[in-house]
């Protein structure tokens, strides 16, 4: 199931994909008030990508675990080093593509960057920070810049996008150095730099285009002739000039690409690309998720059903199928989905998440403890998933275990910012919790961080603690357990 993290001028929400595709842009454009950034999460992609990224890393003699790569959600070909060794791509840069080759070259020319040390005057200071912290930060400096105190109406002011007024700028020296370790990396993986030289071309083919017709990697990545030349020089000097690209790695670009476009785009644009005629794994799979978008269950399952007929072992065509039947209210259908998809993939924490917000939507108590061990698989893995929090605090309020309600509550606002909300839930879970328990060292953690960044006048004015257990428990909506006033 695919998720987006929202960046808003440093606050930081995730909105799980929890609504019809059709809803889902609007609760994301609401809470990024009108054009803010967001991170796209999805199982098969965040792997796919990992899968392109992890041999560059390695070649580069760069820990794969030390280096993070992000999916950001926005159409514009771009992809940028920030905060150290983080490297975040653009859904644009992914569907505008030519193919696998045109991908890993840009990953490895952004590797170089991280190789060579350079820092952008953006990125300096932001090492150790989180993914939605850098992009919250842009967002503040793109504000700045444009005399705006909101971030989104900054980043759509005169066409202004990610990447403006230098921020992530390199110099032309750099840019050359990147290039040049980005054309290393690639030849100790035996792969060509041809993809690299047609990315360039069709960025230098932009030169003289307005700063506002570019596309962000042109500004941000200087491009010159003399820059591609001197590429081309050397790409067609080495021995893997005419290394055909990997026919895995290409079907899996194939597949993602295709993914991501029937996520993305308006069903009909898709049914265009994708039409019926075209029986691939790819377009099958796209037109799954344009079914969907146009609400057609029919067709969006026959689509699915077919893929996974053909390669039944395949842990994201249930995925997707899981996706497609919650959405629509087959929410005991979709946990049978999702629990195939866990069986294939037991180690992925995201659809281990998406298969317990099934079970504890079908409203059986019987299926919360298997909902919570699921999640708590997930958070061991990946414990900074807001929405696995959430939907933990929703498992332990439904198990009336209310100190372990206010402990996962406690964690979800700290990932969002929320500094209020989790002092006061991780003092809650801290007067009832068996003291030194992981849980409660962990609560006295929290709050120890959130006293520290709020005033004794500030604090002084939190509302009391609530009395009661909420009525409310609508699993679908942001699950408001003991918010503080915010």
């Amino acid at each position: 199931m695919m998720s987006f993290l929202a960046a808003n001028n440093g606050l930081v929400r995730t909105l799980a994909v929890i609504l019809p595709l059709s809803m889902i842009f609007t609760s994301v454009a609401q809470a990024q008030r009108g054009g803010g950034l967001s991170i796209l999460r999805d199982a098969e992609i965040e792997h796919t990508i990992r899968d392109f990224a992890e041999p560059l890393f390695e070649a580069a003699d760069l820990t794969p675990d030390s280096v993070d790569t992000y999916i950001v959600n926005d159409k514009s070909l771009n992809a940028f080093v920030a905060g150290g060794q983080n490297i975040f791509i653009h859904t644009g840069l992914i569907i505008e593509a030519k193919n696998y080759n045109e991908l890993v070259g840009v990953l490895a020319h952004e590797t170089g960057h991280i190789t060579g040390g350079h820092i952008t005057r953006f990125s300096d200071g932001l090492k150790g920070a989180t993914a939605m912290t850098i992009l919250g930060t842009l967002l503040g400096a793109a504000a700045i810049a444009a005399g705006s105190g909101d971030a989104g109406m900054a980043l759509m002011l005169g066409g202004q996008h990610l990447g403006t007024r230098s921020y992530l700028k390199y110099s032309r020296t750099q840019e050359s150095a990147a290039d040049q370790a980005g054309l290393t990396i690639l030849e100790k993986t035996h792969q060509s730099g041809e993809g690299l030289i047609s990315f360039l071309d069709y960025l230098g083919d932009q030169e003289l285009l307005s700063s506002y017709q570019q596309d962000p990697y042109a500004r941000t990545h200087p491009v010159s002739i003399e820059r591609i030349s001197k590429l081309r020089q050397r790409v067609t000097s080495s021995p893997w000039y005419k290394a055909p690209p990997d026919p895995v790695m290409e079907y899996k670009f194939k597949r993602m690409q295709a993914k991501l476009f029937g996520y993305l785009k308006p069903g009909m644009t898709t049914l265009n690309k994708y039409p019926q005629s075209d029986q691939s794994v790819y377009a099958r799979y796209a037109r799954a998720f344009a079914y969907h978008k146009l609400h057609q269950v029919p067709e969006a399952l026959r689509e699915i059903n077919s893929l996974i007929e053909e390669l039944p072992k395949d842990p994201y065509f249930y995925e997707t199928k899981g996706q497609i039947l919650f959405e629509n209210g087959f929410v005991r259908e979709a946990g049978d989905a999702y629990r195939q998809a866990v069986k294939y993939l037991p180690s992925n924490p995201l659809i281990r998440v998406s298969f317990a917000q099934a079970l504890l939507n079908t409203e059986d108590d019987a299926l919360v403890d298997e909902a919570l061990d699921s999640l708590k698989y997930a958070l061991a893995k990946d414990p900074n998933n807001y929405f696995a929090w959430l939907q933990a605090s929703i498992a332990y309020h439904r198990k009336g275990n209310e100190a372990m309600t206010r402990y996962a509550s406690a964690e979800r606002f700290l990932l969002a910012g929320d500094v209020r909300g989790a002092m006061v839930n991780a003092k809650f879970a801290m007067d009832n919790l068996p003291k030194n328990s992981t849980e409660w060292i962990r609560a006295q953690d929290i709050l120890v961080t959130t006293q520290s960044n709020l005033s004794p006048n500030a604090q002084e004015k939190l509302p009391p603690l609530p009395d009661k257990k909420p009525d409310n428990d609508d699993q679908n909506g942001d699950h408001s357990l003991f918010f503080a006033d915010r």
